[in-house]
């Protein structure tokens, strides 16, 4: 009888441990983090089609995300999938880009690397298009193969729309490691 007694006790002890350890990790996911699958190469060279990532959704609870993060947000026609994209104007400013490819701020040229290419197509963006107090302007790295708010189905982003930024490349294993947002596109150099 005191072998069932310690196996009910050990058994329920462990169904315990392990609901406790689902509830931690659900409240986590929720609050915490988010894992997130790049989908495509529009981040390419800093992030490749199938990379698995971890973004914080705690950071910008406390601090306004910060220009050239690289964020994500529910896509505009279905909220369940998410773009990933590197914040390019910030609210309030003023972001044009002209026909040989060169990104303005406020009217001055934004100095930055994080392009793959030259862009082709301005977009909406070849008219200036000025934020709003709580909305961003997001790009692309590969920006001639990116979806972005230079898209009208995209446009600028609502900072309540922004789930949080990537900062952790958990797959492939191989390039396991922190995202680092300020180290700017060589692989075309």
């Amino acid at each position: 009888m005191d072998k069932v007694k310690d196996f009910i006790k050990n058994a329920g002890s462990t169904v315990f441990t392990v609901l406790i350890v689902c509830v931690i990790t659900i409240l986590f996911m929720k609050f915490v983090a988010q894992r997130t699958d790049v989908d495509g190469e529009s981040m390419m060279y800093t992030l490749h089609d199938k990379d698995v990532l971890m973004a914080d959704k705690i950071t910008y609870r406390f601090s306004d995300p910060k220009r050239f993060d690289i964020v994500i947000f529910p896509y505009p026609q279905d909220p369940s999938e998410y773009f990933i994209k590197r914040i390019i104007g910030m609210p309030g400013e003023t972001v044009q880009i002209d026909y040989d490819g060169n990104i303005y701020i406020n009217g001055e040229i934004l100095d930055e690397h994080f392009g793959a290419e030259v862009i082709q197509n301005p977009g909406r963006a070849a008219d200036p298009i000025t934020l709003g107090d709580d909305e961003y302007f997001v790009m692309g790295d590969n920006r001639n193969y990116s979806m972005d708010s230079r898209e009208p189905l995209v446009g600028n982003i609502k900072r309540s729309d922004i789930i949080g930024r990537t900062w952790l490349r958990i797959y492939p294993f191989s390039t396991f490691g922190v995202i680092d947002k300020n180290k700017e596109n060589t692989e075309n150099e």
